[in-house]
């Protein structure tokens, strides 16, 4: 934890033993930091200085925990590559893990898709090149769970049958099964939650909602007024599609989300293009009510809703154009999906914000 070195609480010296320390714990050098605790607690019990002794003696506990925690093979394994690959018939995932001092140091699991039938050994070979340049390694042996027609300079590739370089392997390979399946799981599950919000929007609106616009203003008292669009297309965000708005001078939020209405549809008339499936504005009666505004005057056929707050401003329902409420379970998908979208636009809004408070200050 920081001393305070910037407010003179710790001396130049102290503070670049600490880098030091720091640098060879993240290299897996712990058992000499452990070490070096070790005997500086000694040194100030025997000094009868058994305060300062307790404080290193808490450190020298939590560096023996995370060393029993990391260390999965004998000590004596030091400097190691260990790589391992599975495949289906569109991706391969390559797992690195580096080791020192029998700790894993560093451990990355990529997916490479599959572009002309490679063959995995082809796809391990590519894998063991980039994260050996990516992770700087100049481990002199490369640990692998089949032949490769490969040869790097000073390098010897291992194919271990048992004992702790095999229990690496079967490590590596079990981490590797595991992002593979976690990224399956992963895309199923938001799959299966975007058609089950669809579906539950189209129920609600009798209709089918491919296209969602949301609309979110910034500003702090009135200076740097921003507004900020984002687009989602049958549940996920159409980025390209994404705009900012810039409101010169103080006004009301309403009269903000007026103006930004008004010259976003505006213009897709003008341009003849297809308006949104649903606008939802970031707020409830006014702003709809606002928008309503904007629909009759540029005679627009647009489905717009508002999002119902509660008093700790998390989003408790749906309000329709004719303020009608639509209670929302916590738990859907609808709600998950509704969620993404204010936190998004929120986001792109304030960071526009952000941008041109910043640029002006």
């Amino acid at each position: 934890r920081c001393k305070g070195p910037c407010e003179g609480l710790q001396s130049l010296e102290e503070y670049q033993q600490n880098i030091s320390e720091i640098k060879e714990i993240l290299r897996g050098n712990i058992s000499q930091i452990s070490k070096h605790l070790y005997e500086e607690m000694q040194s100030l019990a025997a000094e009868l200085k058994f305060e300062e002794a307790q404080k290193i003696k808490e450190k020298y506990e939590v560096i023996e925990n995370y060393r029993s925690k990391s260390t999965v093979v004998t000590p004596m394994l030091h400097n190691i590559d260990v790589f391992t690959i599975i495949e289906n018939d569109h991706s391969a995932y390559v797992t690195f893990m580096h080791i020192g001092n029998g700790a894993i140091v560093q451990a990355y699991t990529f997916e490479y898709k599959k572009r002309l039938d490679e063959t995995k050994e082809e796809l391990l070979s590519l894998g063991i090149i980039e994260m050996r340049n990516r992770f700087k390694s100049t481990a002199r042996e490369i640990i692998v769970p089949f032949k490769l027609d490969m040869q790097l300079e000073n390098v010897t590739f291992t194919i271990p049958q048992r004992g702790d370089k095999k229990k690496l392997v079967d490590l590596v390979m079990k981490n590797a099964q595991t992002a593979h399946e976690q990224k399956f799981e992963m895309v199923f599950r938001k799959e299966k939650d975007l058609d089950l919000a669809n579906q539950m929007l189209e129920r609600i609106f009798h209709a089918p909602i491919h296209r969602i616009e949301c609309f979110d203003n910034s500003h702090i008292s009135g200076s740097y007024n921003v507004s900020g669009l984002v687009v989602f297309k049958d549940g996920k965000p159409d980025k390209s599609s994404y705009r900012h708005y810039k409101l010169d001078g103080y006004r009301s939020d309403i009269d903000s989300m007026k103006e930004v209405l008004y010259r976003r549809y505006f213009r897709l008339l003008k341009e003849s293009k297809s308006m949104p499936d649903l606008l939802i504005v970031y707020g409830g009666a006014q702003q709809i009510a606002a928008a309503k505004e904007i629909r009759e005057m540029l005679e627009l056929d647009l489905r717009i809703v508002g999002l119902v707050k509660d008093d700790k401003h998390t989003t408790r329902a749906l309000m329709n154009d004719a303020f009608e409420e639509i209670p929302l379970e916590r738990e859907s998908s609808l709600f998950f999906l509704l969620t993404r979208i204010q936190d998004e636009v929120h986001r792109f809004a304030i960071s526009y914000h952000r941008k041109l408070r910043d640029k002006g200050m």
